[in-house]
């Protein structure tokens, strides 16, 4: 089995060929290419190879398949006693992105 570790947006994600992943907003063009070069982590074939921080010539590409929002959160605010209550909302903007080549 072969996967990578990447880093993007300040996340860790655990990917192979074929996956489609939801990252942080990317600013590509849709049905473009998308080049993740912070790679973390690759096992091949048994073999294991750990970046310090990064791995050094090693990239993932994929293809930006479309721009989404996530689930929205509610947040709410409460104080006791004083009749204070907040409802607040939040969605994030999402890329799904088709990892292509490791």
């Amino acid at each position: 089995m072969k996967y990578v570790v990447i880093k993007t947006g300040g996340k860790q994600y655990k990917v192979s060929e074929g996956d489609v992943i939801q990252v942080d907003r990317l600013l590509e063009d849709k049905d473009g290419t998308v080049n993740f070069n912070e790679v973390l982590l690759k096992v091949s074939d048994g073999s294991v190879k750990i970046g310090n921080p990064f791995l050094k010539g090693e990239k993932v590409s994929g293809k930006l398949l479309s721009q989404v929002k996530g689930d929205k959160i509610r947040v709410q605010k409460y104080k006791s006693k004083v009749r204070y209550r907040r409802t607040t909302g939040f969605r994030s903007s999402l890329s799904k992105v088709s990892i292509d080549k490791i």
